[in-house]
C-alpha cells in the first residue's frame, strides 16, 4: 500500500480531489487530500508544505506526493520535509529557488487567458454540475504565499516525473513541455483532459498515478 498525499491548486481545496482520494481507496492506498491556509493572511509557503505534513501525521512507508497546478510550489517543499518515494507534478508550476510565485508568469513568457469563462477555461470537460460546485468552492489567496520568494536553494533529492494534460486550455500542452524541459530537464507524461483531470477523469488519473508504482505510467 502507499500514500498519495495530494496537493490542491490556487483557489482550491482539498474537495477538488474527492473523487480521485476514493478510486485511490478503491485500488488499496491510502490517499490524504489538504487545505492549504492559502487565505490567512500570515501563512508562507513553508506553512503550506507543513499543513501537508502535519495531516499525514508522520512518515509513510510509501509517500508520493502528487502536487496540481498552483500546488507546485508547495509539493518539493513537502519532499524536503519527510521522505517521498516520488514527486508528481499534475498540470503544474514549477518554481526555481527564488523565484516569488507571482514571478513565475513572466519568468516563464506564460501568455495570460480570458478569465471570463472559468469552465470553459478550466473545467470544460468536468460534468457541469460538479464544475459549478468547484467554482461555489473557490477561495481567496492571500499575498504572502505569492510574494515571497521559494525557499528551497535547489530541487529536492526525489525523483519526479510531471504529468501533462493534452486537452489543458490554461497550462496549455506546448507551453508546459517548453517549461518542463527548461526547469526539469524531463519529458512530461501525458493524459486526455483539462487543466482539472482529478474531477474531468478520475479513474484514468488514479491509473496513471499507482502505474508509477509498478513501472506501468
Amino acid at each position: 500500500m502507499a500514500t498519495f498525499a495530494l496537493i490542491h491548486g490556487g483557489g482550491g481545496s482539498a474537495w477538488d480531489w474527492h473523487l480521485l482520494v476514493e478510486e485511490l481507496r478503491g485500488r488499496g492506498h491510502d490517499a490524504v487530500a489538504v487545505s492549504l491556509p492559502i487565505e490567512d493572511e500570515s501563512a508562507g509557503l513553508f506553512d503550506y508544505a507543513d499543513a501537508v505534513v502535519e495531516a499525514l501525521g508522520g512518515p509513510r512507508e510509501r509517500l508520493l506526493v502528487v502536487a496540481h497546478s498552483w500546488g507546485g510550489f508547495v509539493g518539493p517543499l513537502v519532499c524536503a520535509r519527510v521522505p517521498a518515494e516520488l514527486l508528481v507534478l499534475v498540470t503544474a508550476m514549477i518554481p526555481k529557488p527564488g523565484e516569488p510565485p507571482a514571478d513565475w508568469w513572466d519568468n516563464t513568457g506564460f501568455t495570460h487567458r480570458d478569465m471570463n469563462d472559468p469552465i470553459g477555461l478550466f473545467l470544460h470537460d468536468v460534468p457541469r454540475d460538479l464544475a459549478e460546485e468547484s467554482l461555489t468552492r473557490s477561495r481567496d489567496h492571500a499575498e504572502k504565499a505569492l510574494e515571497e520568494p521559494w525557499p528551497l536553494e535547489r530541487w529536492p533529492d526525489v525523483p519526479t516525473r510531471f504529468l501533462l494534460c493534452r486537452d489543458d486550455r490554461f497550462f496549455e500542452p506546448e507551453f508546459m513541455r517548453g517549461v518542463v524541459r527548461d526547469r526539469l530537464g524531463i519529458r512530461p507524461d501525458e493524459i486526455d483532459g483539462s487543466h482539472a483531470p482529478m474531477l474531468a477523469r478520475p479513474k484514468e488519473l488514479a491509473d496513471h498515478l499507482t502505474g508509477y508504482l509498478t513501472g506501468r505510467s
